[in-house]
């Protein structure tokens, strides 16, 4: 398994495209992976740096706690909900999206699903017809990849600009789409809405907006929802409970169709999701249950905390990374929960990328990160600062130890 990756990620196997290798290697593939290149007598705990788990800062909210465990009790909740999900559920979403929008929601416009990766496997097909593509975000998330092509949707990647906080390439964009053409994603918060609906207006094409860090930005910039400009472009928003209340693990996520003209009604796209939840698993009831209770009554210092803490961790990850000359800032998180960091392989020995980088410092410091292969950039690695603070501190400091063993040059 590793030598097939690492052939790939090298560019050894040439007819195999970055892109034919996210089909292929999903992330949970690449977590598999580096857990198998952990040893098993380093006597350290290991520093996951690699999956962004908000569970492990340990932050819950005993609100969301209390709410699943009163749905539970109530026994209300046990039998087989609709496939669109619960009244209750689409309703309290419903509200919850339209605090930031000038149009209100339906709960008719949401769509409860297995988490965010669910509304993903639903959306896409359901946009699908004979020879469309679609407009994917490099680095990006690479489910979308995978279930574009189970679509039979062709994918053209745009870049996104590290030099300038890795908004999106405008005219990248406009360059690759055609009549063909059925939507553009883009993960928000992170990039120009007003500009994005525009162009998708150009292009007469649908945005769908991945919005799982909703909310969780602590730079200058606020966070805009995409919806807000619904009535000027078709927007699809894809969100979940899983970052903002830190539970990925309770799998409830929603698809939106924040589209007040009523387009994806008139051309049989909410039929087709429609159809399609019927063939997909559901969230369990009682965390559907939960969720009126858990959106209303969780207070704001709670979100005040925990984006604090991100802000916290994401000032300790660029103050230590810029010590180590092998790794490149492009600039200063401001929002979500990773990093993307740029290696400077001219000053590494025996290295030839960031797969290897992975598999080593994985093997000799215990510590995980993401080579950025997997989201679609090479030689990049991305670093999740998801975790409590003084396991962030642990593992970077391992990984400047690593690279200093790995330097040609001992100047760190």
């Amino acid at each position: 398994m590793e030598n097939k990756w690492k052939k790939w990620s090298t560019g050894e196997n040439p007819e195999h495209t970055i892109t034919e290798v996210s089909k292929t290697w999903n992330m949970k593939d690449a977590l598999s992976l580096l857990q198998e290149n952990l040893p098993e007598d380093d006597p350290r705990s290991t520093v996951h740096l690699a999956l962004g788990d908000p569970s492990l800062i340990r932050c819950t909210s005993p609100v969301a706690e209390e709410a699943v465990i009163e749905a539970l009790r109530s026994s209300n909740f046990n039998g087989y909900p609709s496939n669109c999900g619960l009244p209750l559920a689409r309703r309290a979403i419903a509200e919850y999206l339209s605090r930031d929008l000038p149009y209100k929601l339906s709960p008719e416009d949401v769509y409860v699903t297995c988490g965010c990766k669910a509304a993903i496997e639903t959306i896409l097909p359901a946009l699908a017809r004979p020879g469309a593509n679609i407009l994917l975000p490099r680095p990006g998330f690479p489910c979308y990849e995978s279930f574009a092509a189970l679509s039979n949707l062709e994918v053209r990647h745009f870049d996104l600009l590290p030099e300038k906080n890795w908004e999106v390439d405008l005219d990248a964009v406009e360059a690759l789409a055609d009549e063909n053409t059925v939507a553009i994603v883009i993960i928000n918060p992170g990039n120009p809405c007003p500009s994005i609906a525009e162009i998708a207006r150009k292009l007469t094409i649908t945005v769908i907006t991945d919005e799982v860090y909703a909310h969780l930005t602590y730079g200058e910039i606020p966070f805009v929802p995409m919806g807000v400009f619904g009535s000027i472009v078709p927007v699809i928003t894809l969100g979940s409970i899983s970052k903002r209340w830190m539970v990925p693990g309770w799998r409830l996520g929603w698809l939106v169709t924040t589209d007040p003209t009523g387009f994806f009604r008139k051309v049989g796209v909410v039929d087709s999701i429609k159809t399609l939840l019927c063939h997909s698993p559901d969230p369990a009831t009682f965390i559907q249950g939960a969720v009126p209770n858990i959106i209303a009554k969780t207070p704001e210092e709670y979100f005040s905390r925990t984006v604090h803490i991100l802000k916290q961790a994401s000032e300790i990850c660029y103050s230590r990374i810029k010590e180590i000359p092998c790794l490149t800032f492009s600039c200063k998180p401001e929002g979500g929960m990773f990093v993307m960091v740029k290696l400077n392989l001219s000053q590494l020995k025996d290295i030839k990328d960031d797969t290897e980088f992975c598999l080593k410092l994985a093997k000799e410091e215990s510590v995980t990160t993401l080579p950025g292969t997997v989201v679609g950039l090479k030689n990049w690695i991305r670093i999740s600062f998801a975790t409590e603070l003084s396991f962030l501190e642990d593992g970077l400091e391992r990984i400047k130890s690593f690279c200093q063993r790995q330097a040609k040059m001992q100047s760190l």
